[in-house]
């Protein structure tokens, strides 16, 4: 056998075995996937056997109770709203203003790269972090010890901030460079262009960064745990200064009790919770498609 024959057969070899490998990685892959949509959809089931007989307007409209059946969802449901409605409020402007100053307006040296290194490790921080941080500034320094919805929201605005700015700035990245130069060239600064060219079209993906963000925060109980530890609550936030709880946290109240009623009632309230995160993410995927205008149009 010659060296050209050696080679072939080496060849040969190397494609069936990546051919093997790619076979076992999408096998595996598709397995793993089914897997989580069966173990999903199971888990879903017993939560709409066990939720939906205990949503109606009495659940919806009481006050959370140490007796089942008259446990409501009405305090968590208002102190989601405020909070979620507050960090939005913050991070919007911070985050995507952050995002257009480092794409737009800040110079590409060592310290820029340096602020957008360390943003992009902020994103992947335990929540946890942030709820002790927020304890710590927020609610003993900030407010003497007040745990307040402003303290929630802010506790909240740090942990999603960098998903904010991220997303953002991926946004910008995607408006072709041809738009900025058609401004530059009819005499536009770089302020007017960024106003008028890229904003616009840089919106429909910062908007559905914004509302995933918020829908994280939305289910993130470790921080406000730490910041709120409020679970049975007999009143609505009127404002920023009241004291709260979550959705989340208050599911976690009714699970931990030993009656066997209010495993019902958790479970209305994780329907409940997945209907707000489902409406968000709807809302995400509807932006997109509305005002996002194709480069070729």
């Amino acid at each position: 056998m010659n060296k050209s024959d050696t080679s072939s057969v080496s060849h040969n070899r190397s494609h069936r075995f990546r051919v093997i490998r790619d076979q076992m990685f999408f096998t595996t892959f598709v397995a793993a996937v089914i897997v989580g949509i069966l173990g999903l959809a199971s888990l879903l089931i017993d939560v709409l056997i066990d939720g939906l007989p205990f949503i109606d307007w009495p659940f919806l409209s009481s006050y959370a109770s140490r007796k089942p059946l008259e446990s409501g969802i009405l305090a968590p449901l208002a102190g989601t709203v405020w909070v979620v409605a507050m960090t939005a409020l913050l991070t919007i402007p911070i985050g995507v203003g952050t995002a257009i100053y480092l794409e737009e307006f800040a110079a590409k040296n060592r310290i820029n790269r340096m602020i957008e290194l360390n943003i992009a490790n902020l994103a992947g921080v335990p929540s946890v972090i942030y709820g002790l941080l927020g304890l710590a500034v927020f609610v003993q320094f900030l407010f003497n010890g007040s745990r307040n919805v402003t303290a929630g929201a802010l506790t909240m605005t740090l942990l999603i901030l960098p998903i904010v700015v991220i997303a953002s700035q991926e946004a910008i990245k995607a408006v072709p460079s041809s738009y900025r130069d058609a401004g530059y060239a009819m005499g536009a600064n770089k302020w007017q262009v960024v106003k008028a060219i890229v904003l616009p079209q840089a919106l429909p993906g910062m908007m559905s960064g914004i509302i995933l963000a918020l829908s994280r925060a939305i289910g993130e109980s470790a921080p406000i745990l730490i910041i709120s530890s409020l679970v049975w609550v007999t009143f609505v936030p009127t404002t920023p200064d009241s004291k709260f709880t979550v959705l989340p946290l208050q599911i976690f109240t009714w699970v931990s009790q030993p009656q066997h009623e209010f495993r019902g009632i958790a479970a209305a309230g994780i329907i409940v919770l997945l209907l707000v995160l489902l409406s968000m993410n709807a809302a995400a995927i509807w932006i997109r498609s509305k005002y996002q205008v194709r480069p070729d149009q």
